[in-house]
């Protein structure tokens, strides 16, 4: 390759805000690998209070409506996540153009400069986005363990991952800030009354679909380049979390897609988060 882990950047960006020159990205590490494993507690509770506490509150309770408050909550994942695929997307795309496809799973040039603001951002926002499973709570809708297993699982593999630097993890940002800028937005229009035709449903789950299998494409690329003995910033270990992550993800969607879209009726889609 024609690049090393020591590249200042593969996309020099036009404009850099304030805000993401001023990013200290040393700092932020040096916090994460301090206090990465708080993403358990966040989960516990998350599950404990919210997934058990908050179903077993509201058995004997009417359900709450909310839309306006799902409204804007929506919009703002919405906006964040358009704002975070804007700025990430054109770091990936000349990283696979300059460098090749190895590069771009192989090499994490995306901790650095405007990408590195907007991973650390994604990684806390994993935190944020356990408030989705709220909304669901509280209005009395279907949680269906695709749901709160997604939720814990990408919440602990984000923040695990961040203290290695991985790679790979370039192509999971930006694919799930492209996918979350779709479903977010539709969420939103949604909780506005919106009515949209069915196609459009089945447009964002096969997308979420999608999205599992280039996450399992790419941990096979990042596998075949660590046995050829070539360097490839992901240690085996979270090489392995992540095939079984993205593999049960793929499974556990390719179910929801059947049984929501093939053999029933579509239910509610505001169950649906990726």
């Amino acid at each position: 390759m024609a690049a090393t882990a020591g590249d200042e950047s593969v996309h020099n960006y036009s404009y850099i805000f304030p805000f993401e020159q001023a990013w200290n990205e040393s700092a932020f590490l040096k916090y994460m690998l301090e206090r990465w494993t708080d993403s358990f507690v966040y989960a516990a509770i998350y599950y404990v209070v919210v997934v058990f506490g908050g179903q077993l509150y509201m058995k004997t309770r009417p359900r709450y409506d909310l839309r306006p408050a799902l409204a804007i909550w929506s919009s703002t994942l919405a906006v964040f996540s358009v704002l975070g695929a804007i700025r990430t997307l054109p770091e990936l795309v000349t990283a696979i153009n300059r460098y090749g496809w190895q590069y771009s799973v192989c090499v994490p040039t995306y901790f650095q400069g405007v990408p590195a603001f907007w991973s650390a951002l994604f990684t806390l926002s994993k935190v944020l986005e356990l408030g989705d499973t709220v909304f669901i709570v509280l209005r009395k809708q279907p949680l269906i363990f695709l749901h709160w297993y997604h939720h814990i699982t990408v919440l602990l593999y984000v923040w695990y991952s961040y203290t290695d630097h991985t790679a790979p993890g370039r192509w999971f940002m930006v694919m799930n800030y492209i996918v979350h800028s779709l479903m977010y937005t539709y969420y939103a229009l949604r909780a506005m009354r919106f009515r949209f035709p069915k196609f459009i449903s089945i447009v964002i789950t096969t997308l979420q679909l999608m999205q599992m299998i280039i996450g399992v494409v790419i941990n096979v690329l990042t596998y075949q380049a660590k046995a050829r003995g070539e360097f490839c910033q992901q240690t085996y270990e979270n090489l392995q979390y992540s095939s079984i992550m993205y593999f049960t993800y793929f499974v556990l969607f390719a179910h929801f897609f059947y049984t929501t879209y093939v053999i029933e009726k579509p239910k509610d889609e505001s169950k649906k988060h990726a």
